[in-house]
This record gives structure tokens, sequence and C-alpha cells, in this order.
């Protein structure tokens, strides 16, 4: 692990690692690592509704995006489907059109 996970307890920040288990100063609270490891596999990816997202799911846009270093805008209401969920800044990738783009969930809602 490259970056210590936060407290489940009381969300502190400043943990360490004492020999097998995380300990966190601020509750006393002890935890395993092999708890914290499940917890970041759970990750889940949620439209701008809430709803959860799957890979392979069709999509639409809220709102009109503009692509980065082109002058295509994509429209509000273009449709994506068959998305690829991803971890990262952009969290979702799709093909509208037939060209690649990778998005943010925040600007889709489940189709």
């Amino acid at each position: 692990m490259d970056q210590m996970p936060k407290c489940p307890k009381c969300n502190g920040e400043y943990v360490y690692h004492d020999s097998v288990n995380f300990v966190c100063p601020d509750c006393s609270y002890e935890w395993s690592g092999e708890d914290a490891a499940e917890e970041e596999e759970t990750k889940v990816w949620k439209d701008s509704n809430g709803n959860v997202l799957q890979d392979g799911d069709d999509v639409i846009l809220v709102k009109d995006l503009k692509v980065k270093g082109s002058s295509i805008v994509l429209k509000k209401g273009t449709k994506a489907k068959n998305i690829r969920l991803v971890d990262g800044d952009h969290d979702v990738d799709c093909k509208i059109d037939g060209q690649p783009f990778s998005l943010k969930s925040e600007f889709l809602k489940k189709a």
C-alpha cells in the first residue's frame, strides 16, 4: 500500500501500521490489513442521480461537454452504449459515434 487508509470508525487520517494491524491514535480502533484491502476492492460507481453503474450499461449525457484539445462538443442527451468502468479521474470509458471517450460518471445518467 502506498497510502494509509482512513480509520473506518472515526474517519481519522493519522493511522499507523502496527505489525499486522492498522491503529487509529484518535479513537484507538484496530483493524487488520486484509479488511482494508477488501474495502478498496468494493468501489461503486454512481451516475448523477445516484443509480449504480455497471459494465455494459447504456448512459445519457446530462449536460454539454467540450472535448479537451478538440472543437468537438458532446451534446446533452447523447447516448453512449456498452460503457466500461475504470479507476481514475475519468471513470467511464465509452464510444460515441465510433470515437472513444473517457467521461466522469457525474455527467451521466443511466438509460
